[in-house]
Order: structure tokens, then sequence, then C-alpha cells
């Protein structure tokens, strides 16, 4: 591998030339104008596949964005890797924020700025090149693998769920195990390997009282105002010691084990540069647990956005007709989400007031997980960062989600090995999205060491 690590280092500022082509295309999953602009990329993915030397590559056409699949199954009775990552983006909003133009890619201080930069393009494009090296300096791979890019994961991934069930889709994803790059270090520098996901359920509740927005001054006071009823009914939603109301919530959450505990001391959180970090003066959350819990093992509620009325500059004097609040919830193993889905729906219903109507809709979510991590490629995902990083590898859990990892083990039955490169500060899904190259380099050298290790 010396020769190929050698390959990566002296052609790290064409990798990132590339990267800076994949990230100016705007492949927006969630708005329906970038159709083109997902169609492009996909076909940019494929392109890159093909020069890394995959020898079946194949665009997948779906009820929404294509996925992308391609396979090199040279190496007999060696193990099989399925990479998984995505190539759709959140929008960019809001623009005015940026510093610089979130589809036009600009290094400062060490980092590379645009948005997919690190959420996703920038972490799957690590394992693309790292391939190709290997495939230009040793004419083949020490393992077989196979690459699934997908346009969907930002809006929940439901065609990839789909093609997940075909028996005949089943058989071409057929690995011993699932390698990610779609999580975090814990820390800068710091090699890390993601044992644990948290599930979601996203809901959203609209109230409505009069039949139209009407004049506050002559009708205030006759009529409940739909934002004041939401505002009331979301204050209730947690006790003072920020545990959720919701009936059977905290039910059936698994505690989180000793074993894991011990770990969480080990990583030494600092709570108070944690704070100081996101200009707060001080955390918050359940009572009772350590923030790295509260992170990571329990289950969380929270209003992502409330709407209504009248939100443009200027007075207007207003009573409005609706209100809309967005609310997510984090879910831990043993929680089902179909369950706190009708808990939560039955307890805000009874938290309304006759006085305006209530509408609650089930938006999207998926299961959380914890993946074994004893298994050998696990363990050699371990030793090949710690390699990489020159440092011994730790373990976490993640306070995100990534509902297709349960798919991949539920159906694929294979572990996953979630081996994330960004950093929780760099600004996913918010203006400035960023990316270490730092990172970037080591990521390219942790994939080429991940498949030496693997084939041992």
């Amino acid at each position: 591998m010396e020769t190929v690590v050698k390959y990566v280092k002296e052609n790290i500022d064409n990798y990132l030339e590339e990267l800076k082509e994949y990230l100016r295309i705007p492949s927006v999953s969630a708005l329906p104008e970038y159709k083109e602009d997902i169609k492009k990329c996909s076909e940019f993915v494929a392109g890159k596949l093909k020069a890394a030397g995959m020898k079946k590559v194949k665009i997948f056409k779906t009820d929404k964005h294509p996925l992308v699949y391609g396979e090199w199954l040279g190496a007999k009775d060696k193990p099989t890797v399925l990479i998984y990552g995505h190539y759709d983006v959140q929008p960019a909003d809001p623009i005015e924020l940026w510093k610089s133009q979130p589809f036009e890619p600009e290094i400062r201080n060490g980092k590379i700025y645009a948005r997919g930069a690190n959420d996703n393009k920038g972490q799957n494009f690590v394992h693309i090149k790292a391939v190709e090296a290997i495939m230009k300096n040793s004419g083949g791979l020490p393992l077989n693998v196979k690459f699934l890019i997908e346009g969907e994961e930002e809006i929940g991934s439901p065609s990839l769920e789909t093609f997940l069930k075909n028996k005949e889709n089943k058989k071409l994803l057929k690995c011993d195990a699932v390698l990610i790059s779609d999580t975090s270090l814990y820390a800068k520098g710091v090699p890390t390997l993601n044992y644990g996901l948290r599930g979601l359920a996203y809901m959203e509740i609209e109230l409505t009282g009069p039949n139209r927005d009407l004049h506050s001054g002559s009708f205030g006071g006759a009529f409940a105002n739909p934002i004041n009823e939401l505002a009331k009914l979301i204050s209730k939603l947690h006790d003072k010691n920020g545990r959720v109301t919701i009936p059977n919530f905290y039910k059936d959450v698994q505690k989180a084990a000793k074993f894991e505990k011990d770990n969480f001391k080990k990583l030494k959180f600092d709570e108070a540069k944690f704070a100081r970090e996101y200009g707060v003066k001080e955390l918050y959350g359940e009572k009772g647990y350590s923030t790295l819990e509260r992170l990571w093992t329990r289950p969380t509620l929270d209003c992502n956005g409330i709407y209504g009325g009248y939100t443009e500059e200027g007075a207007k004097t207003v009573l409005p007709s609706k209100a809309t609040a967005k609310i997510s919830m984090r879910l831990v193993p043993n929680q089902d989400m179909k369950t706190i889905v009708k808990e939560f729906t039955k307890h805000v219903k009874s938290l309304t007031p006759n006085s305006v109507k209530i509408k609650v809709r089930e938006m999207h979510g998926g299961a959380p997980v914890v993946i074994p991590i004893e298994h050998r490629a696990i363990r050699a995902a371990a030793r090949a960062t710690s390699r990489a990083f020159g440092k011994e590898t730790v373990f976490t859990r993640e306070g995100g989600s990534i509902p297709i990892v349960v798919e991949f083990m539920k159906e694929l039955k294979s572990p996953v090995i979630l081996m994330g490169l960004g950093l929780d500060s760099e600004n996913i899904h918010s203006p400035n999205e960023h990316f270490h190259l730092d990172s970037f380099k080591k990521g390219l050298l942790s994939s080429v060491y991940f498949f030496e290790e693997y084939s041992k």
C-alpha cells in the first residue's frame, strides 16, 4: 500500500479540483426546480465510478431521483463491501448568510466551503478516489467493492427503501459489510467510528381558528388566536425537568449499558467548552443525565419551526386564521416510531382547546439503531482509521438519524461501518457548510487502509 499512499498524497490537489466540480452541481433533492441538476449530478457520479475502474456502472431511474450503482468483483474468496453515500444536498437558504456562494466552492483557512462539502459529497468522494488510487497502482482491489450513491437521502430515501425491498436488487447489493461516511469525528483529528444512531419521528401540527384572517382590533378578544394557542401547546410538551410529557414516551427506552457510560467518561467531554462554542451560557436538557447521554442515548422532542400570521417587515394588525409548527422527536433503541406517532397525536389533540381545530400530519421518520462493534469489518475499520490519523480510534454514538442504516441491516443482513470524517461544527444543513482539508486527506488514507485491513 506504500505506493498507493504516495500516489494519494501526490494527487490531493487534483482530487480537490474534482471535488469542486462535484460541489458546483446544485443537487437539491427537496426542490423540484433542481430536477435537471439532480440528473446531471447522478451522471457525474457514474462517470467518476467508471474512471475509478468499476467494471459495471448503472444509473437506476426511480419515481423521484436516480440511484447510481457501481461494482468491481475481481477479488475471489475475499469479502465484499458496499460503500453508500448520497449526492443530494440540502437547500442553501438563507443565501445572504453565506460568505461565499454555496455552489461555488472556495478554500479558506484549510477548509473547503460549499453546500454538500461535508454532507455528503466530500465524504463519499473520499472512497471513490481511494478505490481509484488502489486500482491505478495495483491493477485491482484486495477485496470486492460495490457503490450505491443515492439522490434522496435529504428527503428520507423513499426510492432507496423501495429499491431495497426488491428481491433482485437485494441480490445485487449482497455484501459482507456496508461502509458509510456520513457521521462525524468526535473531535478534530480524532479517528472515530460510530455505533449508534437515534431514530426520528417528524410531525406537523396545524391549528385553525376563524375561517379567515381578521383585524386584531375589531376581533381580538372574541376569537382564539391560533399562534397563541400553538405556543401554549408547545410549551406543555416538556415538564420543568426537561422530560417530554407525552404518555408512554419513555416506556420502552433502552438505557445506556455500563460499558457505554464508562466509554463516555473516557471521552472527557468538556461541557463548558461545548456551551461556549455555540454561544450559550449553559446547556439544557433532561435532568439526571450527562450531555453525551442526552445527545446519544436519550430521546428528545423539539420544535423545528413555527409560523403563521404576518412575518414580513413592518406591522400588520392581524388575528391569523392558521398557525403551523414542525416537531421532530429523536428516538432511541426499543422506541417504536409508529407507537410514538400515535401517542404524540393523541397527546397534542388532548391539549387543544375547542376554540381552534387541529390537524396532525406525520411527515417522515426512521428507526434508531445500535451496531455491534465486535464484527471483524468494524475492527478492520478501527485499525485503518488509527493508521491514517496516527491515534487510537474512539467509538461514539450519534444524536442524528440515517434511516437507511436500519434498512441496510434489515434487508442485507450486514453490519454497517459508520466511518465519520466530518465535524459537528462544519455547518451541515446551515450557511457556510465546510469540510476540513485535513479530514479529507486522512479520510482518503483511512479508506485505502480499510481495504487492506479488511482483506486480511
